[in-house]
């Protein structure tokens, strides 16, 4: 007699163990990107993107997180991720951040990579069940959400800045990404299904002959050897200075009362471009070293510093000021050219413990003069600064240790950074100091006009 059963469903499709592999394989993806981004952010020129791609990045770092937490419950009691089979698929996103230049960088963003994990994620949540694997729903649909807006926000960018850049650099930035695509589409994309091999695309391509053993991928064209740019580029529309205000050279130019310390505190804001900078090149270099945990604080810590930055920029814009006036310095991030990154990690740590006192006091100045914008901005910028001295010294303490140093001790990295900002001042030319006063006080006049 022939037994028979009820139906399965379409809901059954994948089991716990097919659904952590397939999330491993987003996050590893997702976690890439977030250190590729983070890389790339000192040698982005464009201004709103340099402020834009640490939101980016932070979102891909909250979406990674998710995912990975995700794949330790289905897992359970296991907590490897290892890389696997998704190998040559990491290899191809790390390979990505070699762009030649920063468009082409950009590009493969909007046209290759947010669109394949756009469109994996969409296939995921088509496919999967919504009732077992209910918890990945609700962060995977927010992650759709942010890939489209991340898409366009990214491509809208492109567009405006292909429109002015060189005719070679536009080329390359075609040339790479449609190369980046090539690759990827030969693996089989980002999907739900492991990459195809590389033995099995070689195989296809030479018409079912076996490749030779040992045989490697053909090296990317137009490829360059990718390191943060010790020498951060800048966005020609504003006044590229090393020193943003006499001040930081010129102790008998007074920080300013009244509107000027309103002007100071915004220039002061907005120049805080180099502590984005400067994040991104931490949470690249120290990646390996210290791990995921580090990776997703970091992402917060570069978000963070350009939430700073774009509200000095805002409230100087509100007040009449155009970007050709206003002056983007790089002499803190100058300050660390060829020295161990660690020296950078402390130096996010020496100024964000150096300055928090004085923010309560710059919030109580600005309610004084009913300038709240000023005011909340500062407020908002106080309590995100006790968040990053706790990461400076957990990070700090780490990398220490790592190195077989005391965790606690601090004093060599503290003293190291004040005497190479200190070096930096002093090589402040005369022409330098004249530059940056006849800019102050041009804004100072205006300043002063529009009250």
């Amino acid at each position: 007699m022939t037994q028979t059963y009820l139906p399965g469903s379409e809901r059954g499709k994948y089991m716990r163990y097919d659904t952590a592999v397939i999330l491993k394989r987003f996050y590893l993806c997702e976690k890439e990107l977030v250190v590729g981004e983070a890389g790339w952010i000192p040698g982005i020129p464009y201004f709103d993107m340099k402020t834009l791609l640490p939101k980016i990045l932070w979102e891909d770092a909250m979406t990674a997180n998710a995912l990975r937490e995700r794949v330790f419950e289905l897992r359970f009691p296991s907590r490897i991720l290892e890389v696997g089979e998704d190998q040559q698929l990491i290899d191809l996103i790390r390979k990505a951040r070699s762009a030649p230049n920063a468009l082409a960088f950009l590009s493969t963003l909007a046209h290759v990579f947010k669109p394949a994990l756009l469109q994996a994620y969409q296939t995921y949540l088509r496919l999967a069940d919504h009732i077992g694997d209910g918890p990945t729903y609700r962060f995977m649909n927010l992650a759709v959400e942010e890939k489209q807006r991340q898409i366009r926000e990214i491509s809208l960018l492109l567009e405006r800045e292909s429109a002015r850049a060189d005719h070679t650099d536009r080329v390359l930035a075609e040339q790479w990404t449609n190369e980046i695509q090539e690759r990827l589409q030969a693996m089989g994309g980002i999907g739900l299904d492991a990459p195809v091999a590389e033995a099995e695309q070689k195989e296809t391509a030479l018409g079912n002959q076996p490749a030779a053993a040992g045989e490697s991928a053909e090296a990317l064209s137009h490829a360059i050897p990718f390191a943060p740019m010790e020498v951060p580029a800048r966005d020609g529309r504003f006044i590229h200075v090393r020193f943003y205000w006499p001040d930081n050279v010129d102790p008998s130019f007074p920080y300013g009362e009244g509107f000027r310390l309103q002007l100071r505190s915004a220039v002061s804001h907005l120049n805080e471009i180099w502590a984005v900078e400067n994040a991104g090149h931490v949470l690249y270099s120290f990646a390996g070293e210290l791990g995921w945990e580090f990776i997703y604080d970091a992402a917060r810590w570069v978000y963070d510093e350009s939430r700073h930055c774009r509200m000095g920029y805002e409230r100087l814009r509100s007040w009449g000021f155009e970007e050709a006036e206003l002056p983007l310095g790089t002499y803190i991030y100058d300050s660390c050219k060829g020295q161990d990154p660690i020296y950078r990690l402390g130096m996010l740590f020496y100024f964000e413990s150096k300055n928090i006192g004085k923010k309560l006091d710059r919030i109580k100045n600005f309610e004084s003069m009913n300038d709240r914008t000023s005011q909340h901005d500062m407020d908002f910028d106080w309590a995100d600064e006790t968040i990053h001295t706790s990461y400076g010294k957990t990070w700090l303490s780490a990398a220490l240790k790592k190195r077989g140093q005391d965790p606690d001790d601090y004093t060599e990295i503290k003293e190291m950074c004040e005497s190479i900002v200190k070096r930096t001042v002093e090589t402040a030319t005369a022409e330098e100091i004249e530059k940056i006063t006849e800019i102050a006080n041009r804004m100072i006049a205006k300043g002063k006009a529009a009250q």
